[in-house]
């Protein structure tokens, strides 16, 4: 297939979503109709060290909350109806070692996919790539690193790129609204790429939300394959719930990006920090957004999630 074709044929899959592919998807697991939702978005960590070591030696003393496992995040989530869940990497405890998540996945890989982390640094970051598809993991995280300023440049990175327009798997992009020109470029770069862009990028993180930096957003809308996380309310805005204040920068994402390319995501255990809950994150979309309609508010409390990251 021509890459003309295979990008018509990906940009199809895009735009129609639930149609193109998560019926397929539906088919293939079926879910409780009482946890019908998927939150696209939550990290896990145990006190287990002696199996899964934190970073750079750290103790026990950095997990905050002490614990949070995959058997206490669906504690948390099932009530509020989410059956499903994609686990992030998370750098800070974990670094580049994914074996929790991996583990979390082999254990229930019905209800868990992964964001996993690769060192763009080492050679040969494309076998790891497609090794990891064969263990839940249908995305990849890239973020800032302390020891880089330059972190979104270089070989590996191009690299990282170029692999996941073959393997699908998602770039997950955890940035700041400033380096959103520099997603643009790799955008433009690799348009066969699928992208999710992490908790608005961060805007709003000031309390204020910044009109340009919302307009820089939505202008990545015109790359088919980009998709936004409206996740993260602690963090963004007044940072109180109920969260409504952050309903117009969700609407002017709706208009530019449509329900088929955005997704709720909680951001737990972050978004269980007092005052702020899990019902509060789930409630903004399941009951503030009286712009959704029934179908629309199904995409972005599942379908989006689904065709994005349970798609092998």
């Amino acid at each position: 297939m021509s890459s003309v074709a295979e990008l018509s044929r990906r940009t199809m899959l895009a735009s129609t979503g639930a149609v193109a592919l998560g019926h397929i998807v539906s088919s293939a697991f079926a879910i409780d109709d009482s946890t019908p939702w998927i939150d696209a978005h939550s990290h896990i960590w145990t006190t287990d060290i002696a199996r899964y070591p934190l970073r750079a030696g750290q103790g026990l003393e950095v997990l905050k909350p002490a614990s949070f496992t995959a058997d206490e995040l669906l504690k948390v989530a099932q009530p509020h109806g989410v059956g499903r869940v994609v686990l992030i990497q998370h750098y800070p405890y974990h670094g580049f070692d994914n074996s929790l998540l991996i583990d979390a996945w082999k254990q229930r890989p019905e209800t868990f996919r992964i964001v996993a982390m690769v060192d763009d640094q080492l050679p040969h970051v494309d076998v790891r790539m497609r090794e990891l598809l064969k263990s839940g993991v249908t995305g990849f995280r890239i973020s800032a690193r302390e020891d880089r300023s330059d972190w979104l440049t270089g070989a590996g990175m191009e690299l990282i790129w170029q692999t996941a327009a073959m393997t699908r798997q998602n770039i997950c992009c955890l940035i700041n609204p400033w380096e959103l020109e520099a997603i643009a470029k790799w955008c433009a770069r690799y348009p066969e790429t699928p992208v999710v862009i992490d908790h608005f990028a961060r805007i709003g993180m000031t309390g204020t939300i910044s009109q340009s930096d919302l307009a820089a957003l939505c202008g990545l809308s015109k790359y088919p394959l980009v998709r936004v996380k409206i996740s993260a309310y602690y963090a963004l805005g007044s940072k109180q719930p109920p969260h409504t204040e952050l309903i117009p920068m969700i609407r002017q994402l709706f208009d530019s990006f449509g329900p088929d390319r955005l997704m709720w995501a909680s951001d737990s255990p972050y978004q269980l920090t007092a005052p702020s809950t899990y019902a509060s994150s789930i409630g903004l979309v399941r009951e503030k957004l009286e712009f959704l309609s029934d179908s629309d508010r199904r995409k972005l409390l599942r379908t989006t999630a689904e065709s994005t990251y349970f798609f092998a």
